[in-house]
Formats: C-alpha cells, structure tokens, sequence
C-alpha cells in the first residue's frame, strides 16, 4: 500500500490513497520526520512476521497440558 502525505491536522497525517479518497492516520504511525508530499509505503514483512509467530509459539507451547 502506498499513500502521500497531503497535509497535517492536529495529532492526524491526512494521506490521500492511490485510489484518490482521503484517509486519517495518527501522526505517531508514520515516520517522524515525514512531510507533507511525501510518498509512505507500508509493507508487510514476512520474515518478522514468520520470527513473531516462532515467538509466541516457544512462549505458549507448555501452557496447555494435553
């Protein structure tokens, strides 16, 4: 997903998608130093993703007594 910063309102970024509607995202979710123009592609990562559900597994795994 890609969207470009259109303007700042209050604790809000403004960001306009590729399909032109106009969305609200919290400042403190886009990076800090971003400005207005400025292109944000959001990803998804896989591996990090992949290592999360590794984790959580080890962690959760003698919980439940079978």
């Amino acid at each position: 997903m890609e969207y470009v910063i259109d303007r700042f309102e209050g604790k809000f970024a403004v960001v306009e998608l590729k399909s032109k509607k106009f969305i609200d995202i919290p400042r403190d979710a886009i990076p800090e130093k971003a400005k207005e123009g400025d292109v944000i592609r959001v990803e998804i990562d896989s591996s990090e993703t992949q290592r999360r559900k590794h984790e959580i597994d080890e962690m959760t795994k003698d919980m439940w007594i079978e």
